[in-house]
């Protein structure tokens, strides 16, 4: 995937857990599970043409097979506006 295909983008250092359930650690003597892990948090935004190759090219890159590969939600963009130039929809975003 090319990278004018992304127009808008955010990474954040997040904390959370899933299937994996956190950490598990030793506590006086009994296992415990808790806590939560370090993850990454990708928000994109693109045109409608760019939405399957930006999911394949995310899969691609992140699926190892184990659990905490990681999810995809799929939203629908009701309005995007481009604060500095007014513009909105689709020239707003790219």
């Amino acid at each position: 995937m090319d990278n004018r295909e992304i127009y808008l983008k955010t990474v954040s250092d997040v904390l959370g857990c899933g299937r994996q359930k956190g950490r598990t650690e030793v506590y006086r003597g009994r296992k415990e599970t808790g806590g939560l892990l370090k993850k990454v948090r990708l928000e994109i935004a693109v045109n409608e043409q760019f939405v399957a190759p930006t999911i394949e090219a995310i899969t691609k890159a992140a699926r190892t097979g184990k659990i905490g590969d990681g999810k995809i939600f799929i939203t629908d963009l009701s309005e995007c506006i481009r604060i500095r130039t007014g513009e909105k929809g689709k020239e707003a975003i790219g």
